[in-house]
């Protein structure tokens, strides 16, 4: 065969000696770290003090982990989690035992719906721009975050792929499986890196950020459009997931892509806000 399935039995982390770094704290200390430096690239651009950059990173790193969690227990295991409320932000587990879990399941969409709150509130107290204005360019680092959360659960063997039914693929051992399946994080996480060079080259090289919205707009039909196509490949991340052909990733992704673009397609006015 041309490919030949690899086989992917990473270890949980990084062992520090007093403790474990897991990969995917790593992932997000690493999407939050760069997404600082972007940020502070764009802040010096536009003369926007850097005093105000520490305020948006408590905004929205705070946004995304509780938007994330709440967007998981509310989209995709409601029916466990409303029986067990503390466990919602807590990372243990209580049934059948406790057992100390770290924080695991965490929804994009919630995320999503998080962030675009936070910028919100940090327009309201800290930065005196339109919120339109703060979400075209903070959707820039956010692009850039997501290509490694997505590494983050490959190093996790989670939100696996479909079998591919062939030798090519990833065998996720840690699973105890002996098949090869479409490693689908990585496939999206490549094409995150398109979102980001994207969005990166039209507010660097165009004029479009001129106009409310537009950046903010494009993040979104890219995004999710990318989110949805690599679903197809993916196994549903719970029961009773499908509906009408459509898993609820696919579903959560329609409204952000329609609402992309009306932002990015909106009639321009002079008072925009």
């Amino acid at each position: 065969m041309l490919f030949n399935a690899i086989v992917w039995s990473p270890s949980e982390g990084l062992d520090l000696g007093f403790f474990t770094l897991h990969y995917y704290s790593l992932m997000f200390l690493i999407a939050f770290g760069l997404g600082w430096y972007i940020m502070k690239s764009i802040y010096v651009k536009e003369g926007v003090s850097i005093e105000k950059l520490d305020s948006l990173f408590i905004y929205t790193v705070l946004a995304t982990l509780i938007g994330a969690r709440l967007g998981h227990v509310i989209f995709y295991d409601w029916d466990y989690f409303q029986h067990h409320l503390l466990e919602i932000f807590l990372p243990v587990r209580f049934e059948p035992e406790f057992e100390f879990t770290g924080f695991r399941g965490l929804a994009s969409h919630g995320a999503a719906i998080g962030i675009i709150i936070a910028m919100y509130l940090y327009r309201k107290k800290v930065l005196d721009k339109p919120v339109l204005w703060i979400l075209d360019r903070v959707v820039i680092p956010v692009a850039s975050g997501a290509i490694f959360i997505r590494i983050g659960n490959f190093m996790n063997s989670e939100i696996i792929g479909k079998p591919t039914n062939s030798d090519y693929g990833v065998i996720f051992a840690n699973l105890g499986e002996d098949f090869a399946r479409h490693p689908a994080q990585l496939y999206e996480s490549f094409c995150y890196i398109l979102v980001f060079l994207a969005l990166w080259f039209i507010y660097w090289k165009t004029d479009k950020k001129e106009k409310l919205g537009y950046i903010f707009g494009l993040f979104l039909v890219l995004l999710w459009t990318v989110r949805f196509f690599i679903e197809f490949l993916k196994e549903p991340q719970g029961p009773n997931e499908i509906v009408m052909g459509l898993n609820t990733g696919q579903w959560l992704s329609i409204p952000f892509i329609l609402a992309g673009l009306y932002f990015m397609y909106r009639p321009t006015t002079r008072r925009q806000v």
